[in-house]
């Protein structure tokens, strides 16, 4: 597919004037190659084989496995702050709180990553399910385990 831009005047033969269009359509078979900044705006589906290049260049990985499918943030009292995937937390007991994901995760096989809200709080994982990951609260300067602490968690990992 070669583009060529044409007034409206210079027309071919079975293109119709669209001089005010703002789409374009290749087949797969075709390929596109852009070149410069491509600017991206709406709402975009990229598939599951799209590929990002490293920030050297010399390698490649695949998007959807590079991202953070499950993020948040949440007070001592269970209550959320920030989230990414999540429909709510189950507060289990003090300490105690099961993160419950909106967009189920593939299986049980997945990365939590973890932060407590300061240099003494920590989140403890124990044990995940395709749809929710227990956490416990652990206070390091008081060596208690279940404690209410403003937790941060992350999840990488695929999909359902």
């Amino acid at each position: 597919m070669a583009l060529t831009k044409v007034n409206r005047g210079g027309l071919n033969t079975g293109i119709a004037d669209s001089s005010n269009a703002t789409f374009l359509t290749a087949t797969s078979a075709e390929g596109v190659t852009l070149a410069g900044t491509l600017a991206v705006t709406g709402v975009h589906t990229v598939g599951n084989n799209a590929v990002i290049t490293s920030e050297g260049g010399a390698v490649t990985t695949n998007l959807g496995l590079a991202v953070v499918k499950v993020f948040v943030n949440y007070a001592d009292d269970a209550s959320i702050n920030d989230s990414l995937n999540v429909s709510s937390i189950t507060d289990g007991g003090t300490g105690v709180h099961t993160i419950n994901i909106a967009n189920d995760m593939a299986n049980a096989v997945y990365t939590c990553l973890s932060g407590g809200g300061s240099y003494s709080e920590h989140l403890i994982f124990a044990g995940r399910n395709a749809g929710s990951f227990p956490t416990y609260g652990r206070n390091n300067t008081s060596d208690s385990t279940s404690v209410d602490i403003n937790g941060m968690a992350a999840v990488v990992g695929d999909l359902a």
